[in-house]
């Protein structure tokens, strides 16, 4: 319940002070369905609109033209679904994300939102999307709506995405891509993309890279390669490299050397 001075100041979205007295809510007040500083449709802050809409649902289509954004937002979380589309070309991006967080999830309103101007709503779609039409959104302009497109795509989806235009989307590829565009994302021209797809190599994929430009992923290399492949690495330029080949070759001839039995 809010405090003597929570009731005293409360105000509403343009800063006026709120009174009860000529609320067309005067019936849920007197039901105690609202309170003054505590829930209230009119409230500037959204926990308090919140809390109204709460206690009141059948009452949140009555405000999905309320002026204040934060209330139509609200609103939208609690309004029958089938109330939704008029918020979607809404002119407050947040009351867009509210909407983009409920529609159904084969709702041609939910796709059409996947070219929404702002990232957040598309963020919201890219999260919700049925696979079979998340592909819509490769091309989307920002990269994190991308990661995410990549984050829940199929796997054999994923070679659309292989030369995407940002290095953190690419890992994410990398990571999920099928075994045999590995090889690919290896020649990537950022180190942590090709790092990415070494890790997820096998020992006939991996000895192709003993000869890597960056001793990181030679590095990489000669950590999981089978000892029996090592031997051109032990020349390799880098100390690093070149002392952790001799420490697995070294624990390779003592794995051989089997203690006689008692």
């Amino acid at each position: 319940m809010g405090t003597t001075t929570e009731i005293r100041e409360a105000r509403d979205w343009q800063g006026r002070l709120l009174d009860c007295s000529g609320c067309e809510r005067l019936a849920e007040l007197a039901q105690g369905r609202c309170r003054l500083g505590h829930a209230c449709a009119h409230d500037r802050y959204a926990r308090r609109i919140d809390r109204f809409f709460r206690w009141n649902p059948h009452l949140a289509k009555e405000y999905l033209g309320h002026p204040y954004f934060e209330t139509r937002a609200v609103a939208a979380k609690y309004v029958e679904v089938f109330h939704l589309p008029r918020l979607i070309a809404d002119p407050d991006e947040t009351v867009r994300q509210s909407v983009a967080q409920r529609l159904p999830l084969r709702s041609r309103h939910l796709r059409a939102l996947g070219r929404d101007p702002h990232r957040e709503v598309r963020i919201r779609v890219a999260e919700r999307l049925e696979l079979r039409d998340l592909a819509a959104m490769i091309g989307d302009p920002d990269y994190y709506v991308r990661q995410i497109v990549a984050r829940r795509l199929p796997a054999t989806m994923l070679v659309r995405m292989l030369h995407d235009p940002d290095r953190e989307v690419r890992k994410v590829v990398a990571r999920r891509v099928g075994a045999e565009w590995l090889h690919t994302m290896a020649r990537d021209p950022e180190l942590d993309v090709r790092l990415e797809a070494i890790r997820r190599m096998d020992d006939g994929q991996l000895k192709h890279y003993r000869e890597d430009s960056d001793w990181r992923v030679r590095y990489e290399v000669a950590s999981r390669l089978d000892p029996a492949e090592l031997g051109p690495m032990r020349a390799d330029s880098d100390a690093a490299v070149r002392e952790l080949v001799e420490q697995r070759l070294a624990g390779a001839r003592g794995a051989d050397v089997l203690p006689e039995a008692c």
